[in-house]
């Protein structure tokens, strides 16, 4: 039996990664080094979390000051953020169970249960999980059938509100994704958004905010841009925990977020975050992101379910 749950971690390792399993172990080794004797008494009250973003220095820049807002309220315990090169490198912290905590999008969350994570609290304001499909102004794309043979940037297979997304509503507008697109996954947010400015791409594709932060830093290239088209609403980012964290730490990290609304404090970190607050969330929450994802599967194209 256990070899193999073993096998079926590896084949989702392949299907929802899309790399080969060497490049995951040495991925692994890059990301993880254990610690040994004496320091490893201290590293037990440290956690690590982290979420998929764009570049490491975006990270610390965003999600240092809800850490530290966190972390100034535990007792015994500290959260340490750390970033992943990509997309992938993320989720391959979450299979092979690096992370003690992570926020990750609806599809990254559902995919970590199995893996032996619980789902504890997520994003709240189900209204900004939801793609957009972004083209330059003087591109020429007016309607869904203009991008026929034309390529389309996403930062990753597995976004769910900046990918699958908008891959459903182009099936939906009579689309066929894997044959009628050039499909690029380019990495993240910033690089899908760019590769429209550029002309690399008829369109991109992103979920709010990301682009509202691009907007934000980048507004001369933000105004050769528009938002042509969004989609749908799905249940936003959630909070996962490795299931050996111990529970009262889970409970009491939950406490925390679901609090900050009420707290002056706490309202600055999360204006900062560019978040309206978070609220309690468990598997039952997600299971729309369940529904979803089997009919995108059946319909658009294979994806890796839970």
């Amino acid at each position: 039996m256990v070899c193999a749950g073993g096998q079926v971690r590896r084949f989702l390792a392949v299907v929802l990664f899309g790399m080969p399993l060497l490049a995951c172990d040495d991925n692994k080794a890059a990301d993880y080094q254990p610690e040994y004797t004496i320091k490893s008494v201290v590293a037990e009250q440290s956690y690590r979390v982290s979420c998929p973003f764009s570049t490491p220095e975006m990270l610390f820049a965003v999600y240092q000051p809800l850490v530290d807002y966190i972390n100034g309220k535990l007792d015994g315990a500290k959260l340490k953020l750390e970033a992943s090169r990509d997309y992938e490198s993320f989720e391959q912290k979450l299979y092979y169970r690096n992370l003690d905590f992570a926020l990750a999008n609806p599809y990254q969350t559902v995919m970590a249960v199995p893996n032996g994570y619980r789902i504890f609290a997520k994003m709240s304001d189900d209204s900004q999980l939801r793609g957009l499909v972004l083209v330059r102004r003087d591109g020429g794309i007016d309607k869904v059938d203009d991008l026929i043979g034309k390529a389309v940037s996403y930062p990753a297979s597995s976004a769910l509100a900046s990918t699958l997304l908008p891959q459903a509503f182009f099936h939906q507008q009579g689309i066929n994704v894997k044959t009628d697109l050039d499909n690029r996954y380019v990495g993240s947010e910033e690089s899908a958004i760019l590769n429209v400015f550029l002309g690399n791409v008829a369109a991109g594709t992103t979920w709010p905010l990301a682009w509202i932060r691009f907007q934000r830093d980048e507004p001369a290239k933000a105004a050769q841009l528009m938002v042509k088209w969004q989609t749908e609403t799905l249940p936003n980012n959630g909070w996962v925990a490795r299931d050996d964290v111990p529970p009262e730490l889970v409970d009491r990290v939950r406490a925390i977020l679901t609090a900050m609304r009420d707290d002056p404090e706490g309202r600055k970190v999360l204006e900062h975050v560019m978040v309206a607050g978070f609220e309690a969330a468990d598997d039952k929450t997600f299971e729309p992101v369940q529904a979803f994802l089997r009919h995108f599967n059946e319909t658009v194209r294979e994806v890796a379910l839970p």
